[in-house]
Order: structure tokens, then C-alpha cells, then sequence
């Protein structure tokens, strides 16, 4: 089955770009992360089981979906899934979010439990977010200092300024080294795909807004420090399936630990071999076989 990139019109003005692909009655929704959008999911939808119709979201301001109005939170991007499922009329699915896009699945299921059937988060932000700490006069973080405004994150040297310049400038050779250095650090793309991953890339508008929401992301029970968590992650009922590659460069260890301590008894955590932040490209067999194993039981 061909992969079809469509829009639909939300009621709150935005416009959301997704890919479809037809299949059997069960649905599998998937959310991608920071610096994609949906386009970094094709391969996987394509090998994916036929059982399943797929549907995967551009978030506001990534891909073909507009940006009329910015984003706080990662709570803007769940309500803009909310509108999407309901304009498309789906009422019962499985919900995989990678990454920024794991943060977003959270919150869904928790605040819309009776939609979501089985929850996996690959690679997943935390459940107390993802602080961006102060720098040195030479670049170095400075520990438990946190960035806290949008100003401040825009200002950031390291992880922010550069992006924020090779997006401007449409430097892909600049991302290149980047995604090299910190997720395609196993296998990479087949080069026509990269290429079409770098020119996604460059359809970000969000990024510092993003970086913010992550930033003050935290539906744990305490205080990250930036603020204190909502708890949240307790309202997460559903089976959860939380994947984190062994050798991921970009979420730590401890937000996967954190997940799984959060959710509690209905979630449990399977490490990836020789997997980074993007097992799609890294193993996508061994990726789609823990899934299926999660998804059939």
C-alpha cells in the first residue's frame, strides 16, 4: 500500500499535513519529534504490518501543517491531536510517539484515556521534560543552572543558536554533522532518503518554542527545576511500552527510568541493542518486532 500525504482543516485555524496508510481495521497513530516531522516515519510505515491503517501527524509548525498561532507547550501540540482525531473521526487506537512526540502521547493519554488502546514511547522525553542548562564562557553546562524563558533558550550558543542559523541559511551539511554526531550515530538513511530527511528538516518554524516547551515539560510529581510537575503521568492507564536504545545519545537513560517509575505498573521498559536515538534507521526489524510483540499480547 502507497503512503499519501494529505491535510485536514482543525477548528482552530491551523492547518495539519498527514501521512496515511491504508490498512486492516486496527489503528496506529504516530507522532514524530523535534527537528521532523512525519516524513521521518515512512520507512517505518511502509514495513509495518498491513493489519494495521497508520496515520501520522505533521505537529503545528513542522512539515506541511501551518503555524498561525506559536506554541507554549506540549499541551498546544495534544490538543491539536485531539482535534485531528475527532475531525477524522477516531475513536480507539494505538498511539506511538518518538521522542518531543513521546512528551505529546503522554499527555494525550492521560487526559483522553478512552482513545488510546496501547501506548509506546520511542526514545521519549522524560516525564519532568527536557532542561536546556546555562553555559560557560566556554560552552560547557553548568549544572542544575536551567534556562527558563523563551529569551533565554533563543540565546543558547550550543543547542540552539546553530540550529536555529542552519535552518536560516538552509546549511544541511551543518544538520548533517549534527544528526552524525547525535542520532544517526549507528546506521544512516540510504543517501536519496537523507537528503529528503535534511530538506524536512528545514521546514521546522518552531524550534526555540519547542525547545521551550520541553524545557518546562513535567507531569511527574516533582519539581524539575523549573517548575513543579502536574503529576500527570499517573493518569496514564493503558498498557505503555517505553523503547530506549542502548546507546542513545540524545534522551539519557534516566528519562526512560523516570517514565517507567512515573506511569508505574501499567508501563514497562525494553532496551534496544545497538540502537541510538533513531532505531527506524538503526534496526528497524528488531524495532518493529518489539512493537508487534507489545501490540499483539
Amino acid at each position: 500500500m502507497d503512503t499519501l500525504l494529505k491535510k485536514v482543516e482543525l477548528p482552530n485555524g491551523e492547518t495539519m499535513g498527514y501521512r496515511y496508510k491504508q490498512g486492516g481495521e486496527k489503528t496506529l497513530l504516530l507522532v514524530h519529534g523535534n527537528m521532523t516531522s512525519s516524513k521521518h516515519w515512512d520507512v517505518f510505515m511502509e514495513a509495518f504490518d498491513l493489519d494495521y491503517t497508520i496515520y501520522a501527524p505533521d505537529l503545528r509548525g513542522f512539515g506541511i501543517s501551518t503555524y498561525n498561532t506559536p506554541i507554549d507547550s506540549l499541551d498546544d501540540f495534544m490538543e491539536d491531536l485531539k482535534l485531528f482525531v475527532d475531525e477524522l473521526g477516531l475513536s480507539k487506537f494505538d498511539l506511538m510517539g518518538w521522542s518531543t512526540g513521546g512528551g505529546v502521547c503522554m499527555i494525550f493519554a492521560a487526559n483522553y484515556p478512552r482513545y488510546v488502546d496501547k501506548l509506546i514511547l520511542l526514545e521519549s522525553v522524560g516525564t519532568r521534560g527536557y532542561p536546556i542548562l546555562k553555559k560557560d564562557e566556554k560552552g560547557k553546562p553548568i549544572k542544575d543552572e536551567f534556562l527558563k524563558t523563551k529569551e533565554e533558550i533563543a540565546q543558547d550558543p550550543v543547542q540552539v543558536v546553530p540550529i536555529l542559523n542552519a535552518y536560516n541559511n538552509k546549511d544541511k551539511d551543518f544538520l548533517k554533522v549534527v544528526w552524525e554526531s547525535t542520532i544517526y550515530t549507528h546506521n544512516k538513511p540510504e543517501p536519496q532518503k537523507y537528503e529528503e530527511y535534511l530538506d524536512d528538516m528545514l521546514t521546522q518554524r518552531n524550534l526555540v518554542d519547542v525547545d521551550y516547551a520541553l524545557a518546562t515539560f513535567n507531569i511527574s510529581e516533582d519539581y524539575n527545576g523549573i517548575k513543579q510537575g502536574d503529576g500527570r503521568a499517573k493518569n496514564i492507564k493503558c498498557p505503555t511500552l517505553i523503547l530506549w536504545g542502548e546507546n542513545d545519545l540524545v534522551v539519557p537513560e534516566k528519562m526512560a527510568l523516570d517514565i517507567l517509575n512515573d506511569i508505574g505498573e501499567k508501563a514497562k521498559l525494553v532496551y534496544l541493542k545497538n540502537c541510538g536515538h533513531s532505531p527506524i534507521i538503526d534496526d528497524l526489524d528488531q524495532l518493529i518486532k518489539v512493537i508487534k510483540n507489545f501490540l499483539i499480547v
